[in-house]
């Protein structure tokens, strides 16, 4: 079907076409205190076309696959370009740089379809029941819940390329509710995440560190406004560091909307820094992620370093913006079905260091350990950081009570450079990654 509407734009007078067909099914429980509250499957299906008419382009997209839909989106295609503007940076890339990774890379697993719904209810069901037998300030729950979801994408274009692959997702989580002895309730929640359900967690395990979480929230209180070290947990570590992405992103380096404009092959971190994307990881026969034989366009993924021992070596790009920026794309073309390519990240993570997370708090007298953020105050044009936070007060290197309604800021050029300690404690619980790390001389704005 991609191959017939490709050679249909070229017959219709295109100079160059491309077709994304994506089909996928969804399934979804939600046990909420015992119950099945919601239960969803799902399914979908969605062809996209690009169109070219020299430097003129245009996007279309449809779900529906009769002819006479594909005609009409075809034909709507070719409307749109002939009244696009041009844009003499626009088109496919070449064909010497299409490519598709060899081997399997283990993204796609049968056993996510094959577990039977009835099992996967009851995982959700054992992940709350064990959230909410942990302690009895444990008295209500978010619920729990199982995921899974399984794709196919297949991409033509006219320059000779052809693809395609599959992929798998499961995952359980909790979302236990405490409540503390002067009323006041604090949520949180912890998850397992695989592409085959035989990398799972165990349900008890995951519901007693979503109830551990939960219950280490309660009693919090704010603190003095003042500078001390700040300690960043994993998960909020890993949107710490995916700031440098959205820095090095070729989009905004050409028009000059990231601090990272300009500073190729200067240093923007400290030595001890490096950040690295990746498109190829596979681990114990299975794929990370980000893990793709091929980009949005069509070229092989790859393994890029961004920062290498504090120096950015790389900005990520695709075809368009690298044309723009007189380089080479680096396999980073996001592919949507409508619209042009964007740019994504592919297993994108910080290396980790050699210190456990019980060593980077302990020599801190005063500082604060950062477990969630709240708001959107990161600008990419300055680096001005500033984000409310919650999480745990550190006294003589432990842990000591939690906080909460506070702010942290600071510039993220410093921020990168002041980057003291690198935990050794990376996990893949997604497509992107980041040890503890422990950042020097941050404001803490409290009482």
């Amino acid at each position: 079907m991609a191959s017939d509407v490709v050679a249909k734009a070229l017959r219709a007078g295109a100079s160059d076409a491309e077709a994304v067909i994506y089909e996928g099914e969804e399934f979804s429980a939600l046990v909420r205190m015992g119950q099945v509250e919601t239960l969803k499957e799902s399914g979908s299906r969605a062809i996209g076309l690009r169109v070219f008419l020299g430097t003129r382009s245009a996007n279309t997209s449809s779900s529906d696959f009769s002819p006479e839909s594909l005609d009409h989106l075809l034909d709507g295609a070719m409307q749109l370009a002939r009244i696009t503007g041009e844009d003499p940076f626009a088109g496919l890339p070449e064909p010497e740089e299409f490519g598709t990774l060899g081997g399997d890379l283990g993204l796609y697993f049968e056993d996510v379809n094959e577990q039977p719904p009835a099992e996967r209810i009851e995982i959700a069901r054992a992940v709350e029941a064990a959230a909410l037998g942990y302690d009895e300030r444990i008295t209500n729950s978010g619920g729990g819940d199982f995921d899974t979801a399984t794709s196919r994408k297949i991409m033509v274009n006219s320059r000779g390329f052809v693809g395609g692959y599959k992929r798998s997702y499961c995952g359980f989580s909790a979302a236990p509710i405490a409540q503390g002895p002067t009323g006041g309730m604090q949520r949180n929640y912890w998850y397992s995440s695989s592409r085959t359900t035989r990398k799972l967690e165990d349900p008890v395990m995951i519901g007693h560190e979503a109830a551990r979480r939960t219950l280490s929230r309660l009693g919090a209180r704010q603190v003095k406004t003042q500078a001390a070290p700040v300690v960043f947990s994993p998960e909020i570590a890993r949107s710490i560091i995916g700031n440098i992405f959205d820095a090095a992103n070729g989009d905004a380096i050409y028009r000059k909307a990231t601090f990272f404009a300009d500073m190729l092959g200067q240093q923007v971190a400290g030595s001890n820094v490096t950040v690295v994307n990746d498109g190829t990881m596979v681990h114990d026969g299975i794929g990370g992620f980000g893990t793709s034989p091929f980009d949005g366009e069509g070229l092989p993924t790859r393994r890029t370093v961004l920062v290498e021992d504090g120096v950015l070596k790389s900005y990520v790009m695709n075809c368009y913006t690298a044309r723009k920026l007189g380089m080479k794309s680096t396999g980073n073309a996001s592919r949507g079905l409508a619209g042009a390519p964007g740019i994504g990240a592919g297993n994108f993570y910080l290396e980790p260091g050699t210190l456990s997370p019980t060593e980077i708090l302990g020599d801190i007298k005063q500082g604060l350990y950062v477990t969630e953020t709240m708001g959107f105050g990161v600008n990419l044009v300055t680096g001005d950081y500033s984000q409310g936070a919650s999480g745990m007060w550190i006294e003589n290197g432990e842990l000591a009570y939690p906080v909460e309604e506070i702010t942290i800021a600071g510039n993220l050029k410093d921020m990168y450079k002041n980057i003291v300690a690198i935990g050794n404690d990376l996990v893949f619980r997604s497509a992107s990654a980041a040890p503890t790390i422990r950042v020097e001389g941050m404001m803490i704005a409290g009482a």
